[in-house]
This record gives structure tokens, sequence and C-alpha cells, in this order.
């Protein structure tokens, strides 16, 4: 999954800074880096790269990372642990979408459409 786009003024602050390198991210996890780049052969996370080209992680995608390894460590395969977290993520952003559409409509209708 890509970064998100807002991000906050100071880097430690925001959940997209690829402050993690992969040997970190990978302890983190209690997992391997082989488990990190098969994430980003099943296009789950894509670490940005440092400009020596090592993979960097940030905070969201350690998160995502984590929820990867749960449903691995359940016993379901790799590609659709993937797929299942895609899915849930695309869920979430649509109850988001939803939601602001029914506050928007509870206010009454948009005096400037």
């Amino acid at each position: 999954m890509p970064p998100r786009s807002t991000r906050p003024l100071v880097p430690l602050d925001d959940d997209d800074y690829p402050a993690y390198t992969m040997g970190r991210a990978a302890e983190m996890l209690g997992a391997t880096p082989a488990f990190l780049r098969a994430l980003g052969e099943h296009r789950l996370i894509t670490p940005l790269r440092s400009e020596g080209g090592h993979r960097r992680y940030s905070r969201y995608q350690l998160r995502i990372a984590a929820r990867a390894r749960e449903l691995v460590d359940q016993g379901t395969p790799m590609e659709a642990a993937c797929r299942i977290i895609i899915l849930e993520d695309q869920l979430e952003e649509a109850q988001r979408i939803n939601d602001e559409l029914r506050a928007r409509h509870a206010s009454g209708p948009d005096p400037s459409a």
C-alpha cells in the first residue's frame, strides 16, 4: 500500500516517515527480512528506498506488516493474507467516505450546489 498523503511537519510524528531499516523492522515484527520482501512482492507494502537503495519502512507499514504476520501465523497463505488486508483497508475507506456523505446529508443541502 502506498504511503498516505497527509504528512505532519515533524518526521517523528509522521506515521509515513520511513524511519526503520529492514533489519530493525523485521526485528520489531519478530519476522524475517524475507517476510518483509514477500509483502513487497505481493504489493501489500512498498518501502521507500534510501539513497543507497536500502528498504526503509514507516510505522504505518509496520502496522500493516504486523497484521499480515498475524494472519500468516494463523495459517493463512501469504497471498490470501495480503488480499484480506487490502480488502480491509478498502472497506475502512468506504466506511469513512460513507460517514462523511451521511454527515453532509444530515446537515442539509449544500447552498453552493
